[in-house]
């Protein structure tokens, strides 16, 4: 009879600790059981992320084993774009551009958002970071906001770091980063 307490005791245990690490994302938990696809698609807040996923045929790389670090637009941020930038970009001719697009917002690795900010400090208040397209993030600070600089000037706000998948960690960012 101990012996089932204390593996009762255990299991609630372990059930609590995975859940406190259970992010909400657009009204959705996002489990650390779960790949970085499979929780998305979950999001009221990422339905045009996952569309444009989809589109680009990266389902099945974000599924994969990784690990992977992505820097996840909402769609308020897909909607700051130029009118018609969405739609033109989901259109099959344009598949390599959003390919670009989107994976200008993947890292390789798994790097939490204080992995990040150690860089930063350690870079004297910048830290650059490859992208899976080959370009170059600027990853900031201030105070204690995170933020991203993009090859072309823009900047995106960290709005919900650390959202840890089975296979990397999204960073919820609120503005679209483009590529040169």
């Amino acid at each position: 009879m101990k012996k089932l307490i204390l593996a009762a005791f255990a299991f609630v245990a372990m059930a609590t600790a995975a859940s406190a690490q259970t992010v909400m994302v657009g009204g959705a938990a996002m489990y650390p059981t779960k790949d970085i696809v499979d929780n998305a698609v979950n999001s009221k807040d990422q339905t045009t992320l996952v569309a444009a996923v989809k589109a680009a045929g990266l389902v099945e790389t974000l599924k994969s084993a990784g690990p992977f670090t992505v820097f996840a637009p909402t769609n308020e941020a897909f909607d700051k774009l130029p009118k018609g930038t969405v739609e033109t970009l989901l259109k099959p001719e344009n598949k390599s551009t959003l390919t670009k697009v989107l994976t200008y917002h993947v890292v390789a690795g798994k790097w939490s958002a204080a992995e990040i900010a150690a860089k930063v400090k350690a870079g004297g208040g910048k830290a650059e970071i490859k992208t899976v397209s080959g370009g170059t993030l600027t990853a900031m600070a201030d105070g204690k906001k995170l933020y991203l600089v993009d090859e072309k000037g823009g900047k995106s706000w960290v709005t919900i770091a650390d959202v840890f998948q089975k296979n990397g960690v999204i960073h919820v960012v609120n503005t679209v980063l483009m590529p040169k």
